[in-house]
């Protein structure tokens, strides 16, 4: 008797379809429900219990799906939206979620009346070219020289977030930290956060004592008591080769004969390690930084010649440190040059903070690599200070590549759904709902505003739409109160760039779930 593996009925095709369709959207609804409450500057927190005990308590959209667990394949698929959206503009995580979800669920009446997903995606398309066109219309370009603008435009990216209460600290210190580490190649800009602007987290202090340094900062000391702990104008020595007595490769024997033979091995080993410290010494540096070990022997030569030594420094902090004093990074003391010798750090000392000592490079002539040094009362507010920092330095990175801005407190959303709503009007046949129902999703955004702030949405968003309908884009929701308020007077912008990107990632998310008519698992079950 044949046993049948898989059967596909013809007659129930469709059937399955939309069973597969409404599964993925009540998934990608749940998972929006879950940090719908974390949108806006009255947004609620969430606890999370990670598997090894700890709490993390955070309302930032990307922190708290990055925690969760979850079985289904579409709810998976919409926590890498918001990985996506971090990656790329560095916020607005909770915002893409939120409109992806709203998506799904104005698809599901379209679904019920029997039009094809095929239909409801073309519309949705044409409705993202529409929106699009909106936002780059409702925009304004902005002067990234001009601090008081720029502190303005951070200052909404964490208004919502715990560090509010010290938003003029951290738009400091996000602008300085993105200006330093951006750098223009052959007339290319490049502003690479993630390498060159590390965050160094030392519970203890107040959070007011967090400060941009413009150098590079390391948790290491000296390897030997009697080197020197500050040094001002360095001459500095960047290894990647290890300072002790090269051993041979594996299986290498020697024979012994007489006792003079092994004197001569001792003796080998001391001379090849007298060697690496002479090439150092030529090029009279006052500080050596290697990745790799350095032996007792390497030491004693160089502290003979007043040259202080860390080692086994992490390779992303020697490229830091390359970049802030201008030295270049050696494979073998045999090449070590003058040139390649780094003198732009104005100052090296060692500073005990709490219990550990810190190295400092400081006083950098045009430092291209930064640290940001973070204190705080506990491990847990530095870390959501930490994270919430990151959302402000990539806003601001954001801005320089792209000086536009929308108006935010969900103004630039009621634009698109007002114009959407009007442009429904002259599409002929069934694709009008689709489309239609995109101009009703976008309104989500000031919907949840309101309701987060405790205020009557029916209310506030009548009046919204009416002031949009007389042409005033840049009218919005006071986050705080609930009230509609003009964002130019409240001064409430965010970068065209995360407003362009969230709208894009949500409405092609919607589509490729859309697009999904089965779910068949893939892992084959084991015969008994």
């Amino acid at each position: 008797m044949q046993n049948p593996v898989f059967v596909m009925n013809t007659k129930n095709n469709r059937q399955v379809g939309y069973r597969a369709q409404m599964s993925n959207i009540q998934a990608a609804k749940a998972v929006a429900d879950v940090i719908r409450t974390c949108l806006g500057p009255r947004a609620m927190l969430k606890m999370l219990l990670d598997p090894i005990g700890s709490v993390l308590l955070t309302n930032d959209g990307h922190a708290i799906l990055r925690e969760i667990e979850v079985a289904h394949p579409a709810a998976k698929s919409m926590i890498e939206l918001a990985r996506t959206q971090d990656e790329e503009v560095g916020d607005g995580t909770t915002s893409v979620i939120i409109l992806a979800g709203e998506m799904l669920a104005t698809s599901i009446p379209l679904l019920e009346r029997k039009i094809h997903p095929v239909v409801i995606i073309q519309a949705f398309k044409q409705a993202l070219e529409d929106a699009l066109a909106v936002i780059d219309e409702v925009s304004m370009p902005v002067n990234v020289d001009d601090d008081a603008e720029m502190y303005r435009l951070i200052r909404t990216s964490i208004g919502t977030k715990l560090v509010s209460r010290w938003s003029d600290l951290m738009c400091h210190l996000a602008l300085r930290a993105v200006r330093t580490v951006a750098s223009n190649d052959n007339g290319k800009m490049e502003i690479d956060i993630k390498r060159y602007a590390r965050v160094e987290k030392v519970p203890g202090g107040e959070i007011e004592s967090s400060c941009v340094l413009d150098g590079v900062m390391l948790n290491k000391d000296v390897t030997h008591p009697k080197m020197r702990r500050r040094i001002e104008n360095p001459r500095i020595v960047l290894l990647d080769c290890p300072l002790e007595y090269k051993k041979g490769e594996s299986q290498t024997n020697i024979e012994i004969t007489k006792e003079t033979d092994w004197n001569r091995v001792l003796e080998i080993e001391e001379e090849q390690v007298k060697h690496m410290c002479d090439c150092i010494t030529a090029v009279k540096p006052d500080l050596v930084i290697t990745e790799k070990g350095v032996s007792d022997l390497a030491q004693h030569y160089l502290l003979k010649n007043n040259i202080s030594v860390l080692r086994r420094v992490r390779k992303s902090d020697n490229n830091r440190i390359a970049r802030a004093c201008g030295a270049n990074i050696v494979n073998r003391v045999d090449d070590l040059k003058d040139k390649d010798v780094g003198s732009g750090c104005g100052l090296f000392y060692i500073d005990k903070i709490g219990d550990e000592y810190f190295t400092f490079l400081t006083g950098c002539k045009n430092p291209k690599a930064c640290t940001i040094l973070l204190r705080g009362p506990s491990k847990d507010i530095i870390n959501e200070v930490e994270r919430n920092l990151q959302d402000a330095m990539g806003v601001a990175r954001n801005v320089f590549f792209h000086p536009k801005l929308s108006p935010g407190g969900g103004a630039t959303e009621m634009a698109v759904s007002v114009r959407l709503a009007a442009n429904a009007r002259g599409i002929e046949g069934i694709s009008q709902w689709p489309y239609r129902a995109v101009s009703e999703a976008v309104e989500v955004i000031p919907r949840t505003l309101v309701q987060n702030c405790g205020a009557n949405p029916i209310r506030v968003l009548t009046e919204l739409r009416a002031r949009h309908a007389e042409g005033k884009h840049t009218v919005g929701v006071d986050g705080e109160t609930g009230k509609v308020v003009d964002m130019q007077e409240y001064g409430v912008w965010e970068p065209q760039a995360i407003k362009m990107q969230s709208i894009k990632t949500a409405i092609e998310s919607a589509c490729l779930l859309l697009r999904v008519d089965d779910i068949v698992s893939g892992v084959r079950k084991q015969s008994e």
